[in-house]
């Protein structure tokens, strides 16, 4: 069946049928498994000065010479031929020591283990092209800069030494010379493409969002969110402004509408005076770069106590990622994917929620990731990435907190790729066939220039 009539038929199928029932039966199916190991490194500055160390993992004590970690990933795009564009977080879980860790995105290609074979491994590709490579190197790979000085902030690349502190080491000369942006300057939870090519990010401190060129070059200013201020906003640190919301409370969703003109960001952690296990979801108008005044509250379950990712399914429906910090190793895990819907609201302001994917109870017949149970279970700590791959197929992937641990065992945890069947189809989103039509232009206009 030609590719655009089995879309056809799938969109068509999805929205004949109810969205989704009143309880979801554990009837979801792991089709799809891989692993990323939680040593996987690319060239750059020296890192993890400032790290900490897991002693269940002494092999990946740092500093790391020479190295950047690749993980942990906190943000999922569709990429070339099939790769993924996954971005790193801030680096090490803190402001305070992740300034020697530069903010990149990568590109991977992942070879699921399936019914029907499959190595689940993981393997770096290029950028551009989507082709596996045989390692993590800079055709791999977006790096995030302010090389136009466009930041209200000031940032790592300023100071000759780590936090302008006496006594640290020197900032790399590489990292100053490029303005590279790094884990203390931003930490970064959510990227979207928009509808002109431009990469917009979600940032935990201030909450700010970010928006950079095509290449990672910052484009303008950061854009802060009304009368929402972390301790790590500017505002709070001149004294200018007080604190209302928790440390790593800022943007741990990120969103991009179907038209791809509209971003919709989710804070992790209640602003201060908003009702018990509520978080907001504030719409952000692209063309004119600025907040509309739309928002719409979020209801924790009573046993999450934040979000890892927020992925549009049309101009109105979204799939967020619901967590607790339990573990396999510590507490009752709770690990869910609901469907929100901000058009369906109550007179509150709350946006309705239907249970999607318990993570914790996945069909495995196949037993993918050969732990010997047909039970599945993903109780990592935070899990930060959600893709929406067609109606029947979602793509889950969990933040490892390198060189952390506790999510399985206490040793350093493995970055794990799920590709799920759904019990109950969602409607594809529209912003695959929008990202296709871009390519199609990208290709054109190449062409054109030869």
């Amino acid at each position: 069946m030609p590719r655009h009539s089995a879309l056809a038929l799938a969109i068509g199928c999805a929205l004949g049928t109810p969205a989704f029932a009143a309880a979801v039966p554990p009837t979801n199916t792991l089709v799809g498994w891989a692993m990323l190991p939680a040593a996987t490194f690319s060239d750059g500055p020296t890192s993890g000065q400032f790290a900490f160390t897991n002693p269940a993992s002494p092999e990946n004590t740092p500093p790391y010479i020479d190295l950047q970690s690749v993980q942990g990933f906190s943000g999922i795009l569709a990429g070339a031929s099939g790769s993924y564009r996954m971005l790193v977080d801030n680096g090490f879980g803190s402001q305070g020591n992740s300034a020697d860790n530069v903010l990149r995105m990568y590109a991977v290609q992942v070879d699921y283990r399936t019914a029907g074979g499959g190595s689940g491994t993981v393997s770096a590709a290029n950028w551009n092209t989507g082709a596996a490579t045989a390692a993590f190197d800079a055709s791999t790979r977006l790096g995030l800069n302010d090389a136009n000085r466009q930041l209200g902030i000031s940032i790592q690349a300023d100071y000759d030494t780590y936090y302008d502190k006496v006594g640290n080491p020197a900032v790399d000369a590489g990292l100053k010379s490029g303005r590279l942006l790094t884990g203390a300057d931003f930490d970064v939870e959510g990227v979207r493409r928009d509808k002109n090519g431009h990469y917009w990010f979600g940032d935990e401190f201030g909450p700010y969002l970010v928006k950079t060129d095509s290449q990672g070059t910052v484009l303008r200013p950061e854009i802060s969110l009304p009368d929402v201020f972390a301790p790590q906003h500017k505002e709070v640190v001149t004294g200018s402004a007080t604190a209302n919301l928790g440390g790593s409370g800022g943007f741990e969703g990120l969103a991009i509408n179907a038209r791809g003109d509209r971003l919709y960001t989710l804070l992790e952690k209640t602003v201060a005076g908003d009702p018990e296990k509520s978080l907001r979801i504030n719409e952000f108008d692209i063309d004119t770069e600025s907040y509309t005044g739309a928002s719409f509250m979020y209801q924790l379950e009573a046993d999450g106590t934040a979000i890892g990712d927020m992925t549009a399914i049309d101009d109105q429906r979204f799939l967020v990622i619901e967590r607790n910090g339990a573990t396999a190793t510590a507490g009752t895990p709770f690990k869910k994917v609901f469907l929100v819907d901000i058009a369906d609201v109550d007179a509150r302001g709350f946006a309705s929620k239907t249970e999607v994917v318990d993570l914790m109870n996945i069909a495995d017949p196949d037993d993918l990731n050969g732990d010997g149970s047909t039970v599945f279970t993903f109780p990592y700590v935070t899990i930060e990435d959600v893709l929406i791959l067609d109606s029947n197929t979602i793509v889950i992937v969990n933040d490892n907190n390198f060189p952390g641990g506790g999510g399985r065992s206490f040793a350093s945890d493995n970055t794990e790729f799920l590709k799920i069947s759904l019990a109950n189809p969602v409607p594809e989103p529209e912003t695959y066939a929008l990202m296709l039509a871009g390519l199609g232009l990208i290709g054109l206009a190449a062409r054109r220039r030869t």
